[in-house]
């Protein structure tokens, strides 16, 4: 008797949260039912996947300011006031006021779709070390990628660099602690975001890094979609892992260097606010680039969903094409409404996704079931067949270009740490146009009226998908 009236106590509890919590009401009403229908499991995932942590911050605000004020003097004259095309003014700055982020002129930026050549340019960057490495990704595997890159940065330690790794401990759950242990005995700092024990036990289980960055002695940046592990560079049994990564130089990377160290920060306790880490941003080795770069990052603690607000305004600002890649679509509504009115005011809009699934059939029938959303406004939908599309890219109009760690889910919409780049460039935004072109060729074009006439069974499971979007 006494553990019925608790159980109902504690429902009572945690309904009276989720309403005064005041979002979307969708949501909301997901989590009442789940916890007023199966208290046990609920209340176990509402704590695990539910919580809305917004009213918490990463760091400090004079913490931040420190930040920004030691990024603001490292890269001097080179925040852009006005931006060459008008129309993307009022995106940028909805970025700057959000995210604290400027635009930053005299950038150096290369894209990579294969795994092979972006990890030898990093690793041949990280070898030319002098001051500091500082690394953070979602996944670092101990495998012969992973344990390549952990020889490196045991070496450079022990050369005298300053080596920090940051890795998200969920995501890395089945790597062996020795691993890690290996690279710290060698002198490298290493750090998991969210330890296992006692983040599980509290509201904090549900904050992961998604972010992939790496920053070398302040001048040379990688930032994008690719991980750490083996099958980013042999791929899967059926096929390819597909995926987009930059290299930066110049001022943006200070700006990839204020977000490591306030994750470090947040982390660890350890603020590393010394001024050697933001030293003047030199040019880049190329005098001919002047790519303008934003970089955006996005948290569950930040006050607004900083990447999500800048992609729904480039949608809403596109006027010939937009062309969007991304490995798990399960849109937000603005997102979603942002592609239909687009669609339906003349822009070619299209949206390239895996044809298999990689975390389970659940969230590639949940993917599809917005097909019926966006197919009658005239989206065209391609599925890649060569292997696994875990490209998260934006392009419009041949002068925007959005590349980055943030899926269209919710998860990376509002749960995860993400960090996207934005660029203003109209050479990039060809670049990667002609990289969309040529991925085309391994999709295949999803027909509207045969999608129609599929079995009403596998309409219904998508459907029944679609319920459980809120913790996918």
């Amino acid at each position: 008797m006494l553990y019925e009236i608790a159980l109902i106590l504690v429902v009572i509890g945690a309904l009276v949260v989720v309403i005064s919590e005041n979002r979307k009401p969708y949501i909301s009403i997901f989590w009442i039912l789940f916890i007023t229908l199966l208290p046990g499991v609920g209340l176990v995932f509402y704590l695990l996947l539910g919580k809305d942590y917004r009213s918490r911050r990463v760091i400090k605000p004079e913490e931040l300011a420190r930040f920004d004020a030691l990024r603001d003097k490292a890269v001097g004259n080179n925040i852009v006031d006005h931006l060459p095309e008008e129309k993307y003014e009022k995106l940028a700055s909805m970025m700057h006021g959000a995210n604290d982020t400027p635009v930053l002129n005299a950038n150096s930026v290369r894209i990579f779709t294969d795994f092979t050549p972006m990890f030898q340019s990093m690793l041949d960057d990280i070898s030319r070390a002098k001051s500091f490495v500082h690394i953070q990704f979602y996944i670092v595997e101990d495998d012969e990628v992973g344990r390549q890159l952990s020889s490196l940065l045991i070496r450079k330690a022990q050369e005298g660099v300053d080596v920090r790794l940051m890795f998200d401990s969920w995501a890395n759950l089945f790597v062996k602690g020795r691993y890690y242990d290996h690279m710290r005995r060698g002198g490298v700092k290493v750090q998991s975001f969210q330890k296992l024990i006692p983040s599980m036990f509290t509201r904090d289980v549900n904050c992961r890094t998604h972010r992939k960055i790496v920053v070398i002695d302040g001048h040379t940046g990688y930032t994008g979609g690719m991980n750490i592990a083996r099958r980013y560079r042999d791929g899967i049994n059926h096929g390819v892992w597909r995926d987009t990564h930059i290299r930066l130089q110049g001022p943006a990377v200070a700006q990839l260097e204020l977000s490591i160290l306030a994750d470090w920060r947040f982390c660890t306790k350890e603020m590393l606010d010394a001024p050697r880490f933001f030293p003047p941003v030199p040019m880049p080795e190329a005098s001919t680039d002047n790519s303008l770069a934003q970089i955006v990052t996005s948290g569950p603690m930040d006050e607004w969903n900083t990447v999500m607000q800048g992609m729904v305004q480039a949608i809403a600002q596109s006027r010939r094409y937009l062309y969007l890649q991304t490995p798990y679509f399960i849109p937000t509504q603005p997102i979603l409404m942002g592609l239909r009115n687009a669609a339906l005011a003349g822009v070619d809009v299209r949206l390239m996704l895996p044809a298999n699934a990689d975390r389970g059939a659940i969230t590639l029938y949940a993917s599809k079931s917005y097909f019926r959303d966006l197919l009658p406004a005239g989206v065209k939908i391609y599925l890649y067949n060569k292997g696994y599309l875990h490209a998260k890219t934006m392009v419009c109009d041949d002068d925007f270009v959005t590349i980055g760690s943030t899926n269209i889910d919710p998860r990376s919409l509002e749960q995860n740490f993400e960090v996207n780049t934005f660029l203003y460039d109209s050479n990039l935004a060809r670049r990667q146009r002609d990289i969309f072109f040529d991925d085309m060729k391994d999709c295949t074009l999803v027909d509207p009226d045969l999608w129609h006439k599929r079995p009403r069974m596998e309409k219904f499971l998508e459907s029944s998908a679609r319920i459980f979007t809120p913790i996918l």
